[in-house]
This record gives structure tokens, C-alpha cells and sequence, in this order.
């Protein structure tokens, strides 16, 4: 389209906005608009992104932008090789070229996008008509008609509010089952034995666009974390729709049953891997609840797995991005312990002796992946008891996982794993000694550290750090019901004894 010429829509599609219906497309037709694309290396360095990360967003945009014009569509996509300074840059810059009369966007996951592309409209004297995202089960205002006048936002009312809502796993105005939650049978470990035979991560294998995509990742962020190996991610709906079969099919039955524990060399395990194509939008959360609440009907999946896979979709992921965009933008600047701690180089390069950061690192750079247990009880609780700055700690999570977007990364690492938000998201912080490292993987065996000790050279690190923690934040905790055994834990040990452990922790500590 020349530069003298008008078009009365201009539709701008972002990199997690690719839904196979887009609802922005909804408002306007193929004569009358130009969708726009933009690939900015600046947002991969806003968050030192991994290497799998980038090319999620980048495989599946471009596959997406295939897909629009395969349906009449005209697309501006504007590649990495235009050199768009910044996705505002990139509008701006579109605005100029095709003059539209409007802007639309589906509503964005992220604050600072939205505060970005909003100044770039205004800018230029465009209208710029926010798209409410149909994606999830409950919109913003929804959310904050539901959170107005409460005192506490508790994940679990919240939940049973939109199973009766939606009519899911219910029996009239009663819970399936008999029982909203079933994490006292989701909660199994797999002992001396190991799991087993654990089904293979089929995966999607690279296409000619995702190669292509790879090629250009590894050649553009050559020092970004993280391998391009082991890159399976579906990256278009069909893709994402067989990862959901497959999981259905193979592991949801053993999903709840073991979805805590953590074993080495197994990093997918139970779990679906299906949270990148739910983030993206390639993939309707309502298909994926679908599927496994009818693999309960059929007989194919235990309740409690099912109920532990449903209140993850249903309850936590919807309860997260309400918190986030009830709480934001002040909600980033929260640091209720006042931790800042810079973080030790092995956040990139794995290169720990101890043994379940190193796997967990370790599978996070290999595959821009993690489970949600080695996130929280592991990582996240490490960052936690040492002290590490939220600030930094989030910007990790965010660049290092394939399906992070802030809108579901910051309330679940700044609130969930560092409670720094001072008891928002969470009722108590997740802190933990390595005993439940121990009991809910392998990896203390062979690990140079003893998670039997709590001081000295040999004493597990967590295990220090976590009394450590528990005494420099005592007065802070002691109000928290939720703590109150532990502090009164803490108070059991003698003085000469906690003076060791916290000698023990500020030693391990000086030498990150």
C-alpha cells in the first residue's frame, strides 16, 4: 500500500495474541483493514530472553501471519531485519505509512505494552479501540467486580466461583467428587524406585519456518541463555491441539498423582507442556479442559487428575492474570522483606554444586522449560531464603521460560515464590528446608551436601539458609497464622546452635 493511500483499520497482532479466531479481526473485514505484524529485537532484550523463547514467539507469529493471509488478510509484517526499534516504534511507524482511521488490538498481557502502543496512537492523533481477549474464562472486569470489597483474594473461593460459574466438574450447585480439590492424592512423590517408564515428550519437530526461525535466533542472540536442541514447541493451533491430544492420552492419568515430584534426567514427566500454547493463544483453555474432563467421563482419567489439571487452567491461570492487571503497574515495585540480593552467575550457566539447583537450571537452560515445582520449591524458594532482589528475579523468570508472559510470570514469581508482595497472591511464603527437596526428588543422592544437616560445611545449603530466613524476617512472620509453627520452630533451637546454622548460611552466601 502506498504511502498516500488510507486504510480505515489498521489491526495490530501481538506475539501472544495468536489466536486462530483473532477477536480483533472480528471487528472489521479483509477490505477494509491491514494487519499489522512486528517482530522487535527489543523485546527480547527487555527480558535477557532464552534462545527457545524467541524462537517460540518468532515460529508462531510468522506461521500466524501465513495463516491470515492464507484467509484473505492483508498482512504489513514487519520482520527482524526492519529493524523496528520497539513495537510503539514499529506502529508509529505503520501509522504513518497507511494513515488508518483506527487501531485495534486484542487487549495485551503485559502493562508496559499497553501503556506503549497507547502513547504511540495518541502520538499521532489515531483512535486506538482496545479488543476485550475472549481467550479467558473471565474477563478484567469480571475479575474486579469479584475482588471488589474483599479483604483478601484467596485463589480457592475464586476457583469455586468459576467451577459454578461454568458448570465444570459439578453436580448441580455441588463439586464432582464430593470435594472442590483433591491435593491430598495430588501431592505423591516416587520413592527409591523412580517413576518408571515415563511417556516420551512427543513434540512438534521443526518445519521449514521454524527452522529458518532457529537459524536466525542463533545467529541474532548468539549470547542469549539457553540451547536450540531440543526445540519441539507447537507453534501453530493444529500443532498445539495434538500436544493436548497426546498429553490427554498418555500422562493426565498420572498427572495429579505426581505433578509435585521431580526426578533427574526426567524434566517433563507428567506434565502436559501445553502452557506456551495456551499463553500465545494457539490454544483455547476451554478445548483443553474440555479434553480432560471428558477423558474423566470416558473412564481414562482419575478424578483427581483431572480436578488437579482443571483448577490449574480454570482457577490458578485466570486468578493470576486478574491479580495482574488489578494490581499493576505498582504491583512490579513490591518487595515486602527488602531482599537485594544480586543473582550469582549459575542462574545462566548451571554451574552449581549444588545438585537440584544444577538440574533445575539445568533443564531450564536445555529446554526454556521447568515444571512448576522446580520454579516455585526449587528455584523460587532458593531466591527466597537467599535473599536474591524480586526485581532481578522476575526479569529471570520472564526471559528464561518459554511460556512466560508478565501478565502470568510476575504475580507468580514476585507473588507465589517470593511472597514479596507481602501476602497478595499468597497466604503464607513458600519457604521450605531441603528435607522437602528430598522427599519429593532424587536429587539430594550424590549431591555433596547432607540434607540432614543444618550447619557446616557439608550441611545442605537450603537447610541454613532456610532458618537463616526464618530468623532475620522472625518479628515480620510471627503474624502470619500461617507460619506460626515454623517461628515457633525456630525458637526450639538454642542460640549457640542458630548462631551456627546462621554462620553456615552467611558463609555459603559470601561465596555466590
Amino acid at each position: 500500500m502506498s504511502k498516500n493511500a488510507v486504510s480505515a483499520d489498521l489491526v495490530l497482532v501481538l506475539g501472544d495474541q495468536l489466536h486462530p479466531e483473532p477477536p480483533a479481526l472480528a471487528r472489521t473485514t479483509p477490505e477494509r483493514a491491514i494487519v499489522l505484524m512486528i517482530e522487535s529485537a527489543a523485546e527480547a532484550t527487555h527480558a535477557w530472553s532464552h534462545k527457545q523463547r524467541i524462537g517460540m514467539f518468532l515460529a508462531a507469529m510468522r506461521h500466524h501471519a501465513q495463516a491470515l493471509r492464507a484467509a484473505g488478510w492483508r498482512v504489513d509484517y514487519r520482520a527482524l531485519s526492519a529493524e523496528c526499534a520497539s513495537l510503539a516504534a514499529g506502529l508509529d511507524d505503520a501509522i504513518v505509512q497507511h494513515r488508518p482511521s483506527r487501531v485495534l488490538v486484542t487487549e495485551p498481557g503485559e502493562w508496559r505494552v499497553q501503556q506503549a502502543l497507547e502513547a504511540a496512537c495518541a502520538s499521532r492523533g489515531v483512535p486506538l479501540e482496545w479488543v476485550p481477549d475472549p481467550h479467558f474464562y473471565c474477563s478484567r472486569d469480571d475479575f474486579r467486580d469479584w475482588a471488589a470489597g474483599r479483604k483478601n483474594l484467596v485463589m480457592e473461593y475464586f476457583y469455586r466461583e468459576m467451577r459454578r460459574r461454568s458448570g465444570i466438574l459439578m453436580n448441580g450447585d455441588q463439586p464432582a467428587g464430593g470435594a472442590w480439590n483433591f491435593d491430598k492424592q495430588n501431592r505423591g512423590h516416587f520413592g527409591r524406585a523412580g517413576p518408571g517408564a515415563v511417556p516420551e515428550r512427543g513434540g512438534c519437530a521443526p518445519d521449514a519456518i521454524t527452522r529458518e526461525v532457529l537459524d536466525e535466533v542463533a545467529a541474532r542472540f548468539p549470547g542469549h541463555p539457553g540451547a536450540l536442541e531440543s526445540f519441539r514447541w507447537p507453534v501453530t493451533p493444529a500443532a498445539a491441539r495434538a500436544a493436548l491430544a497426546e498429553f490427554v492420552a498418555h500422562r493426565l492419568p498420572l498427572f495429579g498423582r505426581y505433578q509435585d515430584a521431580m526426578w533427574q534426567g526426567e524434566p517433563w514427566l507428567y506434565h502436559a507442556g501445553i502452557s506456551a500454547a495456551l499463553n500465545l493463544k494457539l490454544l483455547d483453555p476451554r478445548e483443553a479442559v474440555n479434553a480432560a474432563v471428558e477423558a474423566w467421563a470416558e473412564g481414562a482419567a482419575p478424578l483427581a487428575a483431572v480436578e488437579g489439571f482443571v483448577r490449574q487452567v480454570l482457577g490458578w491461570r485466570e486468578f493470576i492474570r486478574g491479580v495482574y492487571w488489578l494490581q499493576m503497574p505498582g504491583y512490579a515495585e513490591h518487595n515486602h522483606f527488602g531482599h537485594d540480593r544480586p543473582l550469582p552467575s549459575f542462574f545462566w550457566d548451571a554451574d552449581t554444586d549444588l545438585n537440584c539447583l544444577r538440574q533445575c537450571f539445568g533443564d531450564t537452560l536445555a529446554n526454556g522449560y521447568a515444571h512448576h515445582i522446580q520454579r516455585l520449591m526449587v528455584i523460587g524458594n532458593f531466591a527466597l531464603l537467599a535473599g536474591f532482589d524480586p526485581q532481578a528475579v522476575c526479569d529471570w523468570f520472564l526471559g528464561v521460560y518459554v511460556d512466560a508472559v508478565e501478565w502470568v510470570e510476575l504475580p507468580n514469581t514476585l507473588g507465589m515464590a517470593l511472597h514479596a508482595d507481602g501476602g497478595i497472591v499468597g497466604s503464607k511464603p513458600y519457604a521450605a528446608s531441603g528435607a522437602y527437596i528430598k522427599r519429593m526428588s532424587n536429587y539430594c543422592v550424590g549431591c555433596r551436601y547432607d540434607p540432614g544437616k543444618r550447619s557446616g560445611e557439608d550441611a545442605c545449603p537450603f537447610n541454613a539458609l532456610y532458618w537463616d530466613f526464618l530468623a532475620r524476617h522472625r518479628d515480620m512472620l510471627a503474624g502470619n497464622p500461617r507460619m506460626g509453627l515454623a517461628v515457633k520452630n525456630l525458637e526450639r533451637i538454642g542460640a549457640a546452635e542458630l548462631a551456627g546454622i546462621r554462620a553456615t548460611a552467611a558463609a555459603f552466601l559470601s561465596g555466590l
